[in-house]
């Protein structure tokens, strides 16, 4: 198998000796797993080392692959110019990544603004690696803000261009864990940081890839990871694969969590319980069906109108169709919330009613939210059965003295000011836990200033899933 292993890694800056200058010495567990890692690859002699860095170029909707034929990189933004790189990379790899991605429409290649100086996420892997083995090109590939699951899909087709080639290949996943685990480190401490760090640690532990789709976006933004999309390209890499793991170490001492792990081929077998995605996207399916069967009246006639607008470019008339009276009898504010596989996907809504009833209001923010979010592209008809929707009932406003009489959970806000500009936050959202949060959100979309005269409003909602 051209794909020879795999290594979980961290990259901080401090473990080089002239970077740390002596700080080096309380990741002493680190550094030695690091070195054991750096053996294992000069043992292996690939012919290439694939890193994915989480400070390489990134871009919300693709996946920068890095161009040319040769990068440079030093730590001299780190007060040690004197550690350099120079390095090959292996452009026909590149090239055949790039085919098979372009083949399946999938947003990755080596389009986009680059930048040709090695970041650190890359080196700092590279200077253990080269002090064991200076032979082998590499390919530097950045992130995205893309689902989990295209990130596991790259990891797929990296899979499948190593066997194109028959290139001998290792792939080095670069990540960081948690920044809050103490609260003397960059980011403070926050709840959410050792137990990412405990549970990445067990599932990367386990080999248990299938579990990295659990992990929820908000939870990984309050522990203030980065290296998760990274493992996950790893991970999709041994699709369908048996994988001897051994974890090596695992480190908080500096307020990050540096994790160290290796994964080889166990016996080259290949084992159907392990196409995870396969497995997720069958799970996530049946969810959704299970969610359109229970769905009330208000989120069936939101997917009827997307589906019908998205597939045939109609609209539907709510007077023809069988809607209970408090659907068509009443008039209200609504908001229509797309989401696909856990992130937000779309989402429109008017704060007070501007149809004649409360049905023609859910279709009109159902098209809008579908479509003209300008956040996003208009939904695709293949996007049409991954889609999970809900609407949000608003009640009528009541004017509040100050974020005090807020409460997340109960009570979405709205922020405005006397020359018309307002905006909207509605309650119970992920990531969002205090009404500071909340109106600062809601005047970040009103283009409101904190030395402004502002005024408050809060509402309740019924929210339809």
């Amino acid at each position: 198998m051209p794909l020879l292993s795999s290594f979980m890694v961290p990259h901080p800056p401090l473990i080089v000796p002239e970077v740390g200058r002596g700080g080096e010495k309380q990741i002493e567990k680190t550094i030695r797993s690091y070195e054991k890692v750096a053996e294992e690859i000069a043992s292996l002699q690939p012919e290439t080392i694939i890193i994915t860095s989480p400070h390489a170029t990134l871009y919300a909707d693709y996946f920068h692959i890095s161009p040319g034929k040769h990068a440079k990189g030093s730590f001299a933004g780190f007060r040690a110019p004197g550690v350099k790189f120079s390095e090959d990379y292996d452009e026909d790899l590149v090239d055949k990544i790039s085919e098979i991605a372009y083949s399946e429409s999938f947003p990755c290649g080596t389009l986009g603004s680059e930048e040709p100086e090695l970041d650190h996420g890359t080196m700092v892997p590279l200077w253990f690696i080269r002090n064991k083995y200076t032979g082998g090109r590499i390919v530097r590939i950045g992130l995205s803000g893309l689902p989990l699951t295209d990130h596991y899909k790259l990891g797929m087709i990296l899979s499948r261009a190593i066997d194109a080639l028959g290139r001998k290949t290792v792939i080095v996943a670069s990540g960081d864990l948690s920044h809050k685990l103490q609260d003397y480190g960059p980011y403070g401490f926050s709840e959410e940081g050792p137990q990412y760090d405990e549970r990445i640690m067990d599932v990367m532990g386990r080999g248990a890839f299938g579990e990295l789709f659990g992990f929820d976006e908000a939870f990984c933004d309050k522990a203030a990871e980065c290296g998760h999309r990274s493992f996950v390209i790893m991970a999709g890499a041994w699709d369908g694969k048996k994988v001897r793991v051994e974890k090596l170490s695992h480190e908080d001492v500096t307020g990050v969590g540096y994790g160290i792990c290796t994964f080889y081929p166990e016996g080259g077998s290949e084992d159907p319980e392990r196409r995870f995605l396969d497995l997720h996207l069958k799970k996530k399916e049946k969810e959704i069906h299970d969610q359109i069967a229970s769905s009330d009246a208000y989120v069936r006639l939101a997917r009827k109108t997307i589906d019908t607008y998205i597939r045939t470019g109609e609209i539907i008339k709510p007077a023809e169709l069988d809607l209970p009276e408090e659907m068509t009898g009443r008039r209200a504010g609504a908001f229509v919330s797309i989401h696909k596989q856990g992130r937000l996907r779309g989402c429109i809504g008017t704060i007070g009613p501007t149809e004649k009833n409360l049905s023609m209001e859910i279709v009109r923010n159902a098209i809008s939210a579908s479509t003209r979010d300008p956040r996003f592209d208009p939904i695709r008809e293949d996007e049409l059965p991954w889609l999970e929707i809900n609407v949000d009932v608003l009640g009528e406003p009541e004017d509040i003295e100050s974020e005090d009489q807020l409460d997340v959970k109960r009570y979405g806000v709205i922020v405005s000011t006397r020359d018309g500009r307002r905006g909207l936050l509605l309650p119970d959202l992920d990531g969002v836990d205090t009404p500071e949060e909340q109106v600062s959100i809601a005047m970040h979309k009103g283009g409101i200033q904190r030395h402004e005269k502002y005024f408050l409003q809060r509402f309740e909602v019924v929210r339809h899933i």
